[in-house]
């Protein structure tokens, strides 16, 4: 198991790199034998290690095959009755623990009928004054060597028996496609309990002679650090780890139009050298020495694999389960094939039979431990029945294309396989940050966990309706009608996984039951601050709300209710919150329970904005210039070639203040209604743009000589809310688009009410703007090539007296939908 370091030849290179340490092999062998002491010859059979990666986890694995016993590597972040299970079943004599888990220990303990003795890492510190090892290997190759329990997707663990042969053919296999040998750097990051980073992140690089590098956490900085301080070439993670990190770099590169100018040119010529090239930054941020991404544990999303390959790494995605030690197939380097898993490993054969992987070799599982009756329905004549499900292509490369037990079997006979349907629907849409599919009373459900960040920083207010019109309204008008989703069930917490990423499908119905009826359990706090900030909530959304009520998930708060809910708590409590700290806070309780310990004193104020806005607010409006007549005129002769143009009403246009409202359908809509107005109504109409939306010193000054007023939303709405009232008392008007973003499927979607509350508290008339024919689709932010007709109408202005905001913006849609639907 250690061949490369017990020859000797090597003994003072470094093996082992951690944050603080820098492990030897003459070092490494002193401290194995030093837990191999410890462990004694007492007549024991396993020896189980329950704790987080660390240097003492890899000795004293290592001490245990020294023993010739059995190692039991435990998941330290398992429940307390699932520990509790596997020490009951497999009996581990001794149960090496660090300090970290000991109170979780004591959970175990109360659960549990054994009870193993007790050693924890942190009393028997590496010693380096020990004699060395005195390694003689198995004295059967046949003997068990480890006890791999698998936390499953179907919800029953199972412990597999792996021997020493099962493993080594694995490891000899690998080596074999000269990615580990003694000059590479492997960075160890997932828990090593698992096979695929037991074998793949630590025994297979010492067997070869290389260093592992080991990360003090999965945490991004850690990570971070630890390739920017070593010279990690190779890297094992799950899928759901690169995904993130394209993800974030595909964000970085999307800032830039260079960057994103080279990536399509990379996309487009498929040089990986070029990619490497253009992309050497990333490359120096993951270390400038990394070869190889290796990816296991789940399906790897082929958009992931073609980015991350195209830029020049080699992605490695393998084929395997615990119960083949663990790689079935697996890439060669200059081999790569996305999408595939690559070819069967040497000494391994293996077959599609009725659409199942099966595979027959050295280093298939002995069986399940105490399970022979389980064991037989997967491994029959020697074959291995994965329960996935795949194709072989020419060249021997495997495809999977799902899993024989996830296959749903519609009522009408029809055969759906989740995975791709769940990666379809995740790449649609950036508002989706997991989602999971299930049969669900006859009809395909999807539970989604939305990503907060897109919908807060995109205004998005209403996210069920949301959801429902602008992400699976299309994706199911892209999907054959037996794939399409029926009904979905927005979460709060990521979807249950193996720790390797797998989906755990069978939880999903636990988790909308869960969604469904945990609300209306929680008690509200008999507190002053909780009855009031209720109190108010309540006022602003119509609703009955609860203790354990996230702010945007369960009530969707707009950011006018955000906003006058930090006034609120102000003026009553004397607490200020900004926005962004408003968002952090999980719950209605816990926002009353800051109030409560932080609070200078408590008094009832008026909330409304009628004081707040007489308020008189200096503003520096943009100066005209002719430059924006020139930019409306060059865009409308520009637009002409391939738009009709119908405009009408521009005598509802009053003088003086007034907001004009269009529905949103396109990008030239700004355009459409401005290009029409006479100079003098030009020239004293202005609207605004977002902070982010003007960055960079050309955008800034096109704002400031075209009737732009920046603003920050997100992080000072009030500002923002007092710099349109100064505008609109100069006698000025102003062009807001109440949906805030354009509509995604062609409708009108819901208005935002901003303008209402400036308009009914300074009583400043309103003129709705509809506009039709702008939209088309997906193709939105393409040139238009065919010609198109449009037609925008201003209609009769609504004076706000007597009006609450909600009936007046309520009022300005309608009209607008009224005229849309002639």
């Amino acid at each position: 198991m250690l061949k490369a370091i017990i020859s000797r030849d090597n003994l003072d290179k470094k093996y082992i790199i951690t944050h603080n340490q820098n492990i030897t092999g003459r070092e490494l062998l002193k401290y194995i034998q030093q837990y191999s002491l410890l462990i004694g010859n007492q007549g024991i059979t396993k020896i189980g290690i329950y704790s987080e990666n660390r240097l003492e986890w890899i000795c004293t694995f290592y001490a245990a095959l020294q023993h010739n016993y059995i190692a039991v590597p435990i998941d330290y972040m398992s429940s307390a009755e699932d520990v509790a299970y596997i020490i009951d079943d497999c009996q581990p004599e001794i149960l090496f623990i660090s300090a970290a888990m000991q109170d979780a220990y004591t959970k175990v303990k109360q659960k549990s009928t054994f009870k193993p003795q007790i050693i924890v890492f942190e009393d028997h510190p590496p010693v380096a004054d020990q004699p060395e090892s005195a390694w003689t290997g198995p004295g059967d190759n046949d003997n068990t060597a480890v006890i791999i329990y698998t936390s499953g997707t179907t919800g029953s663990p199972k412990g597999v028996m792996l021997s020493y042969t099962n493993i080594i053919q694995n490891m000899n296999a690998v080596i074999d496609a000269k990615i580990f040998h003694a000059e590479s750097q492997t960075l160890v990051l997932l828990p090593l309990h698992h096979i695929f980073p037991l074998v793949g992140s630590m025994m297979v690089p010492l067997y070869a002679g290389g260093t592992l590098v080991v990360s003090p956490s999965m945490q991004t900085p850690d990570l971070m650090k630890t390739l920017a301080d070593n010279q990690v070439t190779v890297m094992i993670g799950v899928p759901r780890l690169y995904e993130l990190m394209y993800r974030g770099l595909l964000a970085k590169i999307n800032s830039s139009v260079i960057a994103k100018a080279f990536l399509k040119l990379v996309y487009r010529t498929k040089s990986r050298k070029l990619g490497k090239t253009l992309f050497k930054k990333i490359h120096n941020g993951l270390g400038g020495h990394l070869l190889y991404m290796i990816a296991g544990g789940a399906a790897l999303n082929k958009e992931v694999g073609t980015f991350f390959y195209l830029i020049g790494f080699d992605i490695l995605e393998g084929f395997g389960m615990t119960e083949a030690a663990p790689m079935i197939t697996f890439p060669r380097p200059g081999k790569v094939k996305i999408g595939s898993t690559g070819q069967a490993l040497p000494g391994l054969t293996v077959e599609i039979r009725d659409g199942e992987i099966v595979a027959k070799g050295p280093s298939i599982m002995k069986g399940y431990y105490n399970r022979p009756e389980e064991t037989a329905e997967v491994i029959k004549d020697g074959w291995l029945y994965t329960g996935d499900l795949g194709r072989i292509e020419k060249g021997g490369f495997l495809y999977i294309t799902g899993r024989k037990k996830e296959i749903i079997v519609l009522p009408n006979g029809k055969n759906i396989n989740p995975v791709e349907v769940e990666m379809k629907l995740e790449g649609s849409s950036p508002a989706i940050k997991e989602a999971g599919v299930f049969m669900h009373k006859e009809m395909l459900h999807a539970v989604i966990l939305p990503d907060h960040k897109y919908l807060e920083d995109n205004n998005i207010d209403d996210i069920s309706q949301y959801f429902r019109e602008s992400v699976l309204s299309p994706f199911n008008a892209e999907m054959s009608s037996y794939k399409r989703i029926m009904q979905f069930t927005l979460v709060n917490t990521e979807l249950p996984r193996t720790r390797l990423s797998k989906l755990q499908r069978f939880k999903l119905e636990d988790l909308i039951n869960k969604t469904e009826s945990e609300k209306p359990v929680s008690k509200d706090p008999d507190t002053v601050e909780y009855r009031a900030v209720k109190s108010f909530i309540e006022s602003q959304v119509d609703m009955d709300v609860s203790p354990d009520d996230h702010l945007i998930f369960d009530i969707a708060l707009d950011s006018l209710g955000k906003l006058s809910l930090i006034d609120y708590i102000d003026k009553t409590f004397g607490v200020k919150i900004g926005e962004e700290q408003l968002l952090k806070f999980p719950s209605i309780k816990t926002i009353s329970e800051y109030v409560r310990t932080h609070k200078l004193f408590h008094k009832q104020e008026d909330t409304t904005w009628t004081g707040d806005l007489k308020v008189n607010t200096e503003v520096d409006l943009p100066k005209y210039s002719f430059l924006l007549g020139t930019i409306v005129g060059s865009v409308r002769s520009i637009a002409n070639i391939f738009i009709k143009t119908e405009v009408k009403g521009l005598e509802n246009i009053p003088e003086g203040a007034c907001f004009l409202t269009p529905n949103h359908q396109s990008k030239l809509d700004a355009f459409l209604v401005l290009s029409y107005l006479d100079k003098k109504t030009l020239k004293e109409t202005y609207s605004y743009a977002k902070t982010d939306h003007v960055k960079g010193a050309i955008r800034k000054y096109l704002a400031q000589r075209t009737n732009i007023i920046i603003m920050d939303l997100s992080k000072d709405l009030k500002e923002s809310i007092h710099k349109m009232a100064a505008v609109v008392k100069l006698g000025k008007k102003i062009l807001i688009f109440p949906e805030g973003t354009r509509t995604e499927t062609g409708g009108i979607g819901s208005f935002k009410k901003t303008y209402a509350i400036l308009s009914t508290e300074l009583n400043i008339p309103v003129v709705p703007i509809a506009i039709s024919g702008a939209f088309y689709g997906k193709k939105k932010d393409k040139m238009r090539t065919k010609r198109t007709n449009i037609t925008v109408e201003f209609l009769p202005a609504i004076n706000p007296e007597g009006m609450n905001p909600d009936e007046l913006n309520e009022l300005v849609k309608q009209r607008i939908k009224e005229k849309l639907n002639q």
